[in-house]
């Protein structure tokens, strides 16, 4: 377990660093901050890359990139990474609709974009899901179960965004820190069942991931101008966001075995 200790210090001394700097002192606009977004953002992964090199040298940073390009996996696999967010946002629409009698607010990006901006951003995914799903949770899994890793990673992956939420230009600035942290940490399953059912697949969970960047707006959870970090005033859709992805968690979590599949996760602490 000492390595994956000094992988989330460092990720969060490497992240936290940058993001509290263009919180306090440089606006993410400017080019410095903006720079200092993305180091922070990737720190995850450059972190594990680092800390696999300096254990397990080139072989070992093989072994935890090849998973980038695992793309041989079942078609139902990239259904659910590409459309399991769009489907939950339909569906608290669909919900708000029947109980109110009215449609919630929808995001004004045209839709045929979304699966563009899905498809270029998958790619830039890798600067978190090496550390986190690469590196840190097979770690986690083969010391406390794939079920209990895929939560407290959960955790540690929230708590890992919260200098976001004081950053002006960020379109998480001020809206409520617990609602989204609740959010992450049954997203974080999702993407341990994804990630364990493809074999340790990276490029999945990718997909994923900006899947749920991209569509999450479709029917937006963020209430304007809101500013309660530390509050739960969070709008109906982000409540509802939230009760339907733990639905699903609570399914994926009772789907997960206890160990790892055959092939998943040869690198352990």
């Amino acid at each position: 377990m000492r390595d994956l200790l000094k992988f989330f210090v460092l990720t969060y001394a490497v992240t936290w660093g940058c993001f509290i700097t263009v919180a306090a002192a440089i606006p993410a606009n400017t080019a410095l901050g903006y720079s200092l977004v993305l180091l922070g953002a990737y720190a995850p992964s450059f972190v594990a890359v680092l800390l696999t090199a300096l254990r397990e040298k080139e072989n070992g940073i093989r072994a935890l990139l090849r998973h980038v390009i695992q793309w041989d996996v079942g078609a139902r696999w990239y259904v659910f990474a590409a459309f399991y967010i769009v489907a939950v946002k339909l569906a608290v629409a669909l919900l708000l609709r029947a109980s109110t009698g009215q449609w919630p607010r929808f995001g004004t990006t045209p839709w045929y974009v979304i699966p563009l901006a899905v498809a270029f951003s998958t790619p830039f995914q890798a600067g978190e899901e090496i550390g986190w799903r690469g590196y840190a949770l097979p770690r986690l899994a083969d010391s406390i179960g794939l079920r209990w890793a895929s939560i407290l990673l959960g955790v540690i992956w929230a708590v890992w965004h919260l200098p976001q939420f004081f950053i002006r230009e960020g379109d998480t600035y001020g809206q409520p820190f617990l609602v989204f942290a609740l959010q992450v940490i049954a997203i974080s399953v999702a993407l341990a069942w994804l990630w364990n059912g493809t074999r340790g697949s990276l490029l999945l969970p990718m997909l994923l991931h900006s899947a749920v960047n991209n569509s999450k707006d479709i029917v937006p959870s963020g209430t304007p101008s809101a500013s309660d970090t530390f509050g739960v005033h969070a709008s109906p859709v982000a409540w509802l966001t939230l009760v339907l992805l733990w639905i699903g968690a609570v399914y994926f979590l009772a789907r997960m075995p206890g160990t790892l599949r055959a092939g998943v996760g040869e690198r352990r602490c």
